[in-house]
């Protein structure tokens, strides 16, 4: 393929001005790299971008949504012309107007019941979601396949956790009431359940509460409002997402685990979990205030 200049398209120009951040070598690495996006409006959608400028070679992407005006604030796959068309469709067109050699697999709604053969395949996995039911099944299935999941807290901070085979399960480390339950039938109270007890780390392990009207975030913990999206906040998380799928595609280690951390650009500063006997101590006032805040006036 060549551009509208007569310049045929060649992967490693392409490629040449990663060198120095990555060798030749890994380079090769990272185009024989498998990995699957699981959502690509928001921040998935960012980090599918960064991963096929870094050269990824395979992707499998799924998302059941078309682009609506509301994406138009944050989602990079999101323009006037793709307005109405399904998401994973248009994010891969473009991909491929990036890197025509890029190798797609792209799904809808049948990516939940094509996921175990997915993750076997797929040893990175970057959750894009916000739907709680379908990120235990991403979730559950990846551990059972050995795969690793990319994923960021329900945070007006940008943040980032990796999710290894061996470590527990969000639903098991943040307290969610969806253990044994299938993911099919989690009921309107398990999923508000879910939603409380990540708003509740979120706030009591970052200092989101400073930046974010917390009047607004109480209804959208409520659901009683669409959950707030703002580009730097989304973009950042993706690029985040997709530096972790770099150095876990070259076998590096950032340091970065199941607990993950936050980034505050306002301050700025790296925020990480609280030392357990700390978080034990704040976590019943936190609760409180949170309980509050979602009862409404």
């Amino acid at each position: 393929m060549q551009g509208s200049d007569g310049e045929r398209f060649d992967y490693e120009r392409f490629t040449t001005r990663n060198i120095g951040f990555v060798t030749p070598a890994e380079q090769e690495r990272l185009r024989a790299s498998r990995v699957f996006v699981c959502g690509v409006g928001g921040m998935g959608g960012a980090a599918f971008m960064a991963l096929v400028r870094a050269g990824i070679g395979h992707f499998v992407v799924a998302d059941i949504d078309v682009f609506e005006v509301s994406n138009l604030n944050r989602q990079v796959f999101a323009n006037a012309a793709t307005i109405g068309r399904p998401k994973a469709e248009a994010a891969a067109e473009a991909a491929r107007a990036i890197n025509p050699t890029v190798q797609i697999e792209v799904l809808g709604a049948e990516w939940s019941e094509r996921l175990p053969e997915i993750a076997a395949r797929c040893p990175v996995i970057v959750n894009g979601m916000d739907d709680i039911a379908a990120g235990l099944h991403l979730y559950r299935t990846a551990k059972l396949a050995g795969a690793t999941v990319i994923d960021a807290y329900m945070s007006p901070l940008p943040s980032i956790i990796v999710v290894r085979p061996d470590d527990p399960r969000p639903e098991e480390r943040l307290g969610f009431p969806t253990l044994g339950k299938d993911w099919q039938s989690l009921s309107e109270g398990d999923r508000r359940a879910a939603l409380f007890c990540e708003v509740e780390h979120v706030m009591l392990h970052s200092r989101s509460r400073h930046h974010v009207d917390l009047a607004i975030a109480a209804e959208v913990a409520a659901g009683r409002r669409s959950r707030m999206s703002f580009a730097p906040m989304v973009i950042t998380t993706g690029m985040l997402m997709a530096d972790e799928a770099i150095a876990l595609a070259l076998g590096r280690h950032t340091g970065t685990d199941c607990r993950g951390w936050f980034f505050n650009p306002h301050r700025p500063a790296v925020e990480k979990p609280l030392p357990a006997p700390l978080a034990a101590l704040l976590r019943p006032f936190v609760r409180r205030a949170l309980r509050k805040m979602m009862a409404g006036p």
